[in-house]
């Protein structure tokens, strides 16, 4: 076994985001060879939620792992189809009962053993059970070196305070911590004292001619006049890849590098190299 590289895709958004990542994600993968490629897609079928057939064609792409955050189930067949894929997972700090699970183990191209887990934010964000003692818990069952070569923990979450607390909480028990929700990616990607990758922000996968993803009109309405005119609609227009790669150690299961990835019209395209 090698060093692990792992690649996240922040979230999704819409068919712009789904375009982009169908364009880039070959490219990228040719050009940075990961090990693991984990994508974020709870926004992914027209800005809310996902669909059956979105989560297999991301599958297609050669993606390993899909998380997902409070949008999980906006898609009500959801609530059917998680159980059928391990791959699929949502915050496994939801309440007891929520379909689906917050974790799952992949076998990396390398051999490695990556333990993806998903959680969710409490701050500004819909009730939900502590993410604190669920992530603890979790590691617990599963610590790195004997039970996982590497931990990834995308955190869904809206206050950065909070996403930079699990950070630190995490710092030396995983290989990374990676936050999602926002859809702005964020220029704090660094390592830790302790080894752990960590980044506030991925940033989304979609069209940036938007207001997070949405097409302009209709949120800036609802800020001068207080009033929904409409539904927020997913922007159409051409998709930029946000993201973030971490190398981990394979002897300790620590984060050696960490690099944002920005491919497309929107922000500086860059293709990481192994």
């Amino acid at each position: 076994m090698t060093d692990t590289r792992i690649l996240f895709i922040g979230d999704v958004v819409g068919r712009a985001g789904r375009t982009a990542l169908e364009e880039y994600l070959p490219e990228l993968t040719e050009s940075a060879r990961p090990d693991v490629v984990i994508v974020n897609g709870e926004n992914a079928a027209g800005g809310f939620g996902i669909t059956e057939a979105i989560f297999e064609s991301f599958m297609d792409l050669g993606v390993d792992c899909v998380t997902l955050g409070n949008h999980s189930f906006d898609q009500r067949e959801a609530l059917v189809f998680i159980d059928r894929h391990e791959r699929l997972i949502r915050p496994l700090n939801m309440p007891s009962g929520v379909p689906g699970r917050g974790v799952a183990m992949i076998e990396a191209r390398n051999d490695a053993r990556v333990l993806v887990i998903n959680g969710m934010g409490r701050i500004f964000m819909q009730p939900i059970d502590d993410p604190f003692a669920a992530l603890a818990d979790e590691i617990a069952s599963c610590p790195l070196g004997s039970g996982a070569d590497a931990i990834f923990v995308d955190f869904h979450a809206e206050a950065t305070s909070e996403k930079q607390a699990v950070g630190n909480f995490l710092d030396g028990r995983v290989s990374a911590v990676v936050g999602t929700h926002t859809h702005v990616p964020t220029a704090d990607h660094r390592i830790l004292p302790n080894g752990t990758a960590y980044m506030t922000d991925a940033g989304m996968t979609g069209d940036y001619d938007s207001i997070i993803g949405m097409d302009k009109e209709e949120p800036v309405s609802r800020f001068l006049t207080g009033l929904t005119r409409g539904r927020f609609e997913a922007a159409s227009g051409a998709g930029t890849v946000s993201g973030v790669i971490v190398d981990v150690d394979e002897r300790t299961g620590l984060a050696i590098r960490i690099e944002p990835v920005r491919m497309g019209p929107w922000l500086n395209e860059t293709t990481p190299s192994r």
